[in-house]
């Protein structure tokens, strides 16, 4: 074989391989990018500690903590700043047991005073939060601006549905406006369904400042399993894909309280499929 032909055949390898490698990191790209978690107000009716286990059983390494939650059977105080630090350490060695990180807390108020509002960011630093989920009023955004610059921590700002004051994304994107990248969304998607809103239409507002995830699927007035019911979810995914969303999801399965784990399962198993099904 001359030289001229074998450089021409490595150089065809070359390029399959170089495909072949581009394909596969397209397949598992939002697997690497999107990490699927649950919030604590799934398990409600339960213990942070069972809370934990549950996520742990679900096969998920990422949490929401909400606060006030009962911590456990032996810690009789809910989860937030005014734990003590005996308390915060015996909550980190069991999210240090079962594998579980926890990436954001709320939805919780935040103190308007500054003394008050650095409680919660030196809270989040210590317990390794990376989010807050809040619904401010707007005169407290100079200040939160402030200390989610100071001690990089994102806000995520909430949707309770209709009345609640940011039912309507549009609020939110003026919350956001003249803000740091710090300040951003949490997208509610079952609650956008509650206020009589597309939630596929609500994220294309927040392009750009979505900084968390609650997410659900709703018919018939309470979560179903993903990709049943109005099947809204696919098209929620394929617009997050879309944006290049890299951030968390936070299962807020908000039915069957006493026993969501089998339901919240499936949800698991649809998520992964169709984030593999985008990635070809």
């Amino acid at each position: 074989m001359s030289k001229i032909v074998l450089a021409i055949v490595l150089m065809a390898v070359c390029v399959t391989v170089a495909g072949c490698m581009h394909n596969s990191h397209l397949a598992v790209k939002p697997a690497d990018d999107w990490r699927l978690g649950t919030q604590a107000w799934s398990f409600n009716r339960f213990t942070l500690f069972e809370a934990i286990e549950k996520t742990h059983l679900l096969g998920l390494k990422y949490m929401q903590a909400c606060p006030g939650q009962k911590v456990s059977s032996q810690i009789d105080a809910g989860f937030g700043p005014d734990l003590t630090s005996e308390q915060l350490a015996q909550v980190k060695k069991k999210l240090a047991d079962e594998g579980v990180k926890l990436v954001a807390f709320g939805v919780t108020n935040i103190p308007s005073d500054e003394a008050g509002a650095r409680k919660m960011f030196e809270f989040a630093v210590d317990m390794g939060i990376e989010t807050i989920v809040s619904e401010p009023t707007m005169d407290q955004y100079d200040l939160l601006d402030k200390l989610c610059q100071e001690y990089k921590i994102k806000l995520a700002i909430h949707n309770h549905p209709k009345p609640s004051f940011y039912w309507d994304p549009d609020t939110v994107v003026a919350a956001c406006a003249g803000r740091s990248q710090w300040i951003g969304a949490c997208a509610d998607t079952g609650h956008w369904v509650r206020s009589g809103l597309d939630p596929v239409e609500c994220l294309k507002k927040l392009e750009g400042r979505i900084n968390d995830l609650h997410i659900k699927e709703i018919d018939d007035g309470h979560d179903v399993v993903w990709g049943t019911g109005e099947g809204r979810m696919k098209g929620i995914l394929e617009e997050l894909y879309r944006q290049n969303y890299k951030g968390t999801f936070a299962i807020e399965y908000e039915y069957n309280w006493e026993n969501n784990v089998p339901e919240i399962r499936q949800c698991v198993e649809y998520f992964n499929k169709t984030a593999a099904e985008l990635g070809k």
